[in-house]
């Protein structure tokens, strides 16, 4: 995930995504879940990455920014790039890029391969992706046409209880859990120079993705106890309303009742969900640049529209739980009348407008405002194919202003403040998963569909940046103070029965801070430190479920109160880094390093602030490369060189349930996200 001021882009279905991504000029948030795959670009493709305050400019998903990707082209990027690296459990890294250009005309590609083992137990990930551009530009205008495919298959194994991470942190719960993605995506980006001052730009795109999910679970499923006449058949447990434990048959989707074919053994579930994501969109806009006085003002009005259709399917498999906490599949396919285990076909279609305006428009000679306005229509559309329980047609639109004032104090530094609305509208795989009645598995099935309301951040910033030289020195730093408040916020809540949940609207969230870097460099010397705090609560009283906690009433519930922090997300963080370029004879070297430090963080799950937190960690790494001949170097990288144990996330999981052979007497029922252990990567690059 990438999380900024506790906002979140993620490749995860069910995240709560705050940050719009952009990829030249095109929305890069994927259809169904609005999630940010990294994964499909090659490294070596990517010219610059700009993570912009929030705006609403840049349309859906920007309560707390806006990550904007531009790609290389044979214009910036020119001659022959390879790299070759092996490194710490099983990794092996391949990468090849080549640009050029010839007067107007230009071409650039890129590929890249990478696959390891993984640290833990059975977590092998590898992926390929690639590159291509080819574009001419002339004098007064030019065109680009962009391909970008993937095929990846990334294992992301869950939590660990806390017990079994201390025996052995290669450990994992239950496994897999796995998605794989084929991806492409063409785009033709023409411009047109209409006059000296007049400039039309547009992007037009086209993508495919195929997604399969796999997820192997530990289940509450057991031979029925309550009734000596279901003797040898299997049951469901759930926590009712008054919190004791209830049963339900377990059906198949025959309506059938399922055996204990496994005599008192341990089960599970392999949960399954596919994706088929055809989408399409443009963006078209207009930029005009004016002199006013002695300046110039800079007006771009434009059009944008985007449109999905995407085809989903899931299936709860029964399973025998392995000695190796795996999930065999026994070939009963889980269907439940009362729908807390059923199977999914679903049709969804999505329709995006946007229409915007910005201006920068200078006041006088040393204050400047930049001002936008933007209005949002979205369609979603679902349509089951089961029957008619998903069915579903939601509308939404909204205008949002926004408006910024930079002040050049000096010519050395400038102050800025500003006011900013944004919305993000739920997506499809909320949308379908909304019923409390009707859980779905950690946001890969979805069952009913009651409404949700959009969710409209309001955000005030006031900050101040400067520029100076002394000693030899060049110093820049930044400073900022924000708040940005959440309206009808949406929080994926635990259900009654493991591993499911819904999604529903809990009111006001608040996330404000403070944030500080600067950046010194002195001939080969560069030296920076950055500090950033964020105070994220919920603002309204809620009651939330949460059945694994320890601390929930009787009914599985726990008790929000206004002020109480929101999980996931560390209060302070902080990164300090070192590089030093030089030269050893002839021959170019350079060395460096970072540490990275995170303060403790909440489980998810543990919303009222009752239990104790993620422990915070500190890390180091260390990077070098040399150069052995002209354009041969060798580069290593030494992450956490102190090897130190640390976790980036935690929950709870119900550890009594499954027997653990390294940690026979755990009942602690927090379980960590576990971080990398000490990795080391050495490779060769080769530059022509």
């Amino acid at each position: 995930n990438l999380v900024y001021r506790g906002y979140v882009a993620s490749p995860l279905v069910g995240q709560a995504q705050g940050i719009a991504a952009w990829v030249d000029g095109a929305r890069f948030n994927q259809p169904f879940g609005d999630t940010v795959n990294f994964e499909l670009i090659p490294d070596a493709a990517i010219r610059s990455v700009t993570l912009r305050d929030a705006s609403p400019v840049y349309g859906l998903n920007t309560l707390g920014g806006a990550l904007v990707i531009e790609t290389a082209t044979g214009q910036s990027v020119q001659g022959v790039e390879a790299a070759a690296a092996i490194g710490s459990y099983g990794e092996r890294d391949l990468s090849l890029s080549a640009g050029d250009a010839s007067g107007g005309f230009s071409w650039f590609g890129a590929v890249q391969y990478r696959e390891e083992d993984g640290w833990r137990d059975f977590s092998p990930s590898d992926l390929v992706n690639g590159f291509v551009d080819v574009g001419y530009d002339g004098e007064r205008g030019g065109v680009h046409v962009k391909f970008i495919g993937a095929d990846t298959d990334l294992t992301g194994n869950g939590v660990v209880p806390v017990e079994l991470l201390a025996a052995r942190r290669q450990s994992v719960f239950t496994w897999p859990d796995n998605q794989r993605n084929k991806y492409g995506r063409v785009s033709v980006h023409p411009w047109l120079a209409i006059s000296d001052s007049v400039r039309f730009e547009a992007t037009l795109y086209r993508q495919r993705r195929k997604a399969a999910l796999l997820n192997g679970d530990a289940a509450d499923i057991e031979e029925c106890e309550d009734d000596p006449a279901l003797e040898g058949l299997l049951c469901l447990e759930s926590v009712g309303d008054d919190g004791d434990e209830e049963q339900a048959l377990l059906t198949d989707g025959n309506g059938d009742t399922i055996d204990d074919v496994l005599d008192g053994g341990d089960y599970g579930v392999f949960n399954r969900g596919n994706i088929r994501s055809r989408s399409e969109g443009f963006l078209a806009q207009i930029i005009t640049e004016q002199a006013l006085g002695a300046r110039s003002n800079r007006l771009v009005l434009g059009i944008s529209y985007d449109s999905s259709e995407n085809d989903f399917a899931a299936s709860t498999e029964l399973g025998a739980l392995t000695e190796e906490r795996s999930v065999e599949g026994l070939g009963f396919f889980i269907d439940q009348p009362d729908n807390a285990i059923a199977p999914v076909e679903l049709k969804t279609r999505s329709r995006f407008w946007g229409v915007f305006a910005s201006d920068t428009l200078p006041l006088t000679e040393t204050l400047t405002a930049e001002i936008g306005l933007r209005w949002n229509h979205a369609r979603i559309i679902l349509e089951d194919q089961l029957g008619t329980a998903l069915n579903g047609d939601h509308s939404f639109s909204r205008l949002n202003p926004g408006i910024e004032l930079d002040w050049a104090v000096t010519p050395a530094i400038s102050l800025r403040a500003g006011y900013a609305e944004s919305n993000r509208v739920p997506t499809e795989a909320e949308l379908s998963c909304a019923d409390e009645n009707a859980p779905c598995s950690l946001t890969n099935f979805f069952i009913a569909d009651p409404p949700l309301e959009q969710v409209v951040a309001k955000t005030v910033e006031v900050g101040a940046s400067g520029r100076h030289a002394a000693g030899g020195w060049s110093i820049d730093w930044l400073a900022s103070a924000y708040r940005a408040t959440n309206v009808n916020d949406i929080q994926f809540i635990a259900s009654s029965t493991r591993g499911r949940g819904f999604f529903e609207n809990i009111g006001r969230t608040r996330r404000q801070g403070f944030e500080a870097s600067v950046r010194a460099q002195r001939g080969g010397l560069r030296l920076g430190a950055s500090y950033a705090f964020i105070d994220a609560t919920f603002r309204l009283p809620v009651t939330l479920s949460s059945p694994a906690n320890p601390l929930a009433n009787d009914e599985g519930e726990i008790a929000v109160a206004a002020g109480d922090r929101l999980t996931g997300l560390p209060r302070h963080s902080a990164t300090l880094t070192a590089d030093y370029e030089g030269r050893i004879g002839n021959r170019a070297f350079a060395i460096g390093g970072d540490m990275i430090a995170r303060s403790g963080l909440l489980l998810f799950g543990d919303e009222a602030n009752q239990n104790p937190e993620v422990p915070g960690y500190v890390l180091f790494n260390l990077r070098g490369r040399i150069e052995v001949a002209k354009g041969v170097s060798v580069f290593g990288e030494l992450r956490n060189v102190f090897d130190r144990d640390f976790a980036t996330f935690g929950t709870f999981s119900e550890v009594d349930e499954v027997d653990l052979e390294e940690a026979p007497d755990a009942s602690d029922p927090r379980a960590f996200g576990p971080g990398a252990p000490r990795r080391l990567t050495v490779g060769i690059g080769l530059r022509f």
